[in-house]
């Protein structure tokens, strides 16, 4: 037998090995338990919300008048039934992190559902708003179409408005998975917790980040890599990282975020202020301010002609 072939004691052995890390480690192995959602199977129902939300657009059904009705409550029955599964498994880990006894999950799990589609019409109504703020504010869009099917924030913005509805309900682990599968696909990090008002707009998005406690009003539009996040957390004694409050900016009405601009910490920027390019902001900006870095000192240097 050839030196260093894996033999069958070696793979035994390799096995064991693994195996004995797993001993008395809670953090990224998950044994002896079903009750934890399943991601695939989240996504799955993210793309059938989708479905809901733009019919037609996915192509994965023909949708016509005449059959939009059986399509839509064919969905909605899916939807419904592995939904309450995976928020039930959500609802039994988190009992069971808690030990707490007696829940009744699976009640809660089809009440929560039932929440989610009944706020579909609330979702798409505020999405046409999100679409035709893209539309008014990128000169570069031919048509709300075009919006739907390629624009990224589209995605993260409705992603971020189904998971938000269930992140008010309290629903443990399913929001973030939904918004980080949306971070993923569109490098733009919404968490479930914000608040965002209507006709909102994230242009090109790669690299906007924002909060758990962000507050956002009405005809905001933000640019790619803007953050809005929160300055270094106090600690406990212990040394652990006191959670909870706000923590995130609050922006008023009709403000405009332009590219990388960085706004940390509880603060407001008031209505129909404009934040530059690049700037750090840890204070409050007035109402109807422009906020911008100084001009800065360019370097030109001329280059020398390449000799023959």
């Amino acid at each position: 037998m050839r030196r260093g072939k894996l033999t069958e004691g070696r793979f035994k052995n390799l096995v064991g090995e693994i195996a004995r890390t797993y001993e008395g480690d809670s953090g990224i192995n998950f044994i002896d338990a079903s009750n934890l959602p399943v991601r695939s199977g989240i996504l799955e129902i993210l793309d059938s919300l989708f479905e809901v939300i733009f019919p037609g657009y996915t192509g994965r059904r023909t949708v016509t008048k005449s059959n939009i009705d059986f399509i839509i409550g064919d969905i909605l029955w899916h939807i419904y039934t592995e939904l309450s599964e995976q928020i039930e498994r959500a609802c039994k880990y988190q009992c069971r992190i808690k030990k707490s006894d007696g829940c009744d999950c699976r009640t809660m799990a089809e009440s929560v559902t039932q929440h989610l589609l009944a706020q579909l019409p609330k979702i798409r109504e505020l999405l046409k708003g999100d679409v035709g703020a893209a539309f008014d504010g990128d000169p570069a869009a031919k048509s709300y179409e075009e919006i739907v099917i390629g624009y990224p924030c589209i995605i993260a913005i409705a992603t971020y408005r189904i998971a938000h509805e269930l992140y008010l309900k309290q629903v443990p682990l399913i929001p973030r998975i939904m918004t980080e599968c949306a971070h993923t696909r569109t490098g733009i990090d919404i968490h479930p917790g914000a608040r965002i008002g209507r006709n909102f707009f994230i242009d090109h998005g790669t690299g906007v980040v924002i909060g758990e406690t962000t507050i956002i009003g009405d005809n905001v539009k933000i640019y790619q890599g803007a953050t809005l996040g929160a300055l270094s957390f106090p600690k406990d004694k212990r040394g652990r990282i006191i959670k909870g409050g706000k923590r995130h900016p609050t922006i008023e009405d009709n403000v405009t975020i332009y590219a990388e601009a960085t706004i940390l910490g509880d603060v407001t920027i008031g209505k129909g202020a404009v934040i530059g390019g690049n700037v750090w902001i840890k204070e409050s900006v007035p109402a109807g301010v422009t906020v911008t870095t100084p001009h800065p000192d360019l370097v030109y240097t001329k280059h020398e002609k390449s000799k023959k």
